[in-house]
């Protein structure tokens, strides 16, 4: 492919018609992560899979939604042409769409099957860890509990607790635009209702705010005693 070159629509060369706009899919990989990384073979995924629903995207907006930079992306497409997994399709004068051939399209399933079940592993790893967290509440004969905090670290904790003992009375929330909504079959309530309601413990999960909860619920824990779990 000539250096400069840019994907373009596939519109005005005889016989290629513009693709309809693809759908886009949330982005498989995760920025500014200190302990899961993208891989090049993350990478390789990713852009296959961005490929997969639109040809047409150009190196820079692929290089934008896979924390590339331009000349990163040009040698990742290079090396997915070389392995016969992506040909490159003129458009206009200086314009490449990239086209993932059969070959590309299968390995693309067989590596995103096989991303999904390293996730479903490292979720359930995660389900563990909480579990075991609060596996102390259980030796205290604690059954009451409430969660601090509306987030999706709440909806791992739900799922964890699906099969435990415990008896999830209230999710709370700070933030008073999630107050009075529904979260995952519970209604979030504000931090008030935990002086009224028989909660022995609450596990914080905010992880983003857990100090800040921990010390906004430290006199409540104090005056019912009860118990205030960081994760």
């Amino acid at each position: 492919m000539p250096h400069g070159a840019t994907a373009r629509p596939l519109a005005g060369p005889a016989g290629l018609a513009k693709k309809p706009t693809a759908k886009r899919r949330p982005s498989l990989l995760i920025a500014d992560c200190e302990f899961i990384k993208p891989t090049r073979i993350a990478r390789e995924l990713f852009i296959l899979e961005t490929l997969a629903l639109d040809s047409t995207q150009s190196q820079h907006k692929l290089g934008q939604s896979s924390f590339l930079s331009g000349a990163m992306v040009n040698q990742y497409l290079r090396a997915l042409q070389d392995k016969g997994l992506i040909r490159f399709v003129p458009v206009g004068n200086k314009g490449y769409a990239y086209e993932p051939t059969e070959e590309g399209a299968a390995l693309r399933r067989s590596m995103f099957a096989a991303y999904s079940g390293e996730l479903v592993r490292l979720y359930s790893a995660l389900k563990r860890c909480i579990q075991e967290k609060v596996s102390g509440l259980a030796a205290q004969g604690i059954r009451k509990i409430a969660l601090f905090g509306a987030s999706e670290t709440c909806e791992v904790v739900l799922s964890a607790l699906a099969e435990s003992h415990f008896d999830v009375v209230a999710v709370v929330d700070n933030d008073t635009q999630k107050q009075g909504t529904m979260f995952k079959g519970h209604a979030v309530c504000a931090p008030e209702v935990l002086s009224y309601l028989p909660i022995q413990a609450v596990v914080i999960t905010s992880f983003g705010h857990q100090d800040e909860i921990f010390t906004q619920l430290a006199p409540l824990a104090s005056d019912k005693g009860m118990e205030v779990i960081k994760l």
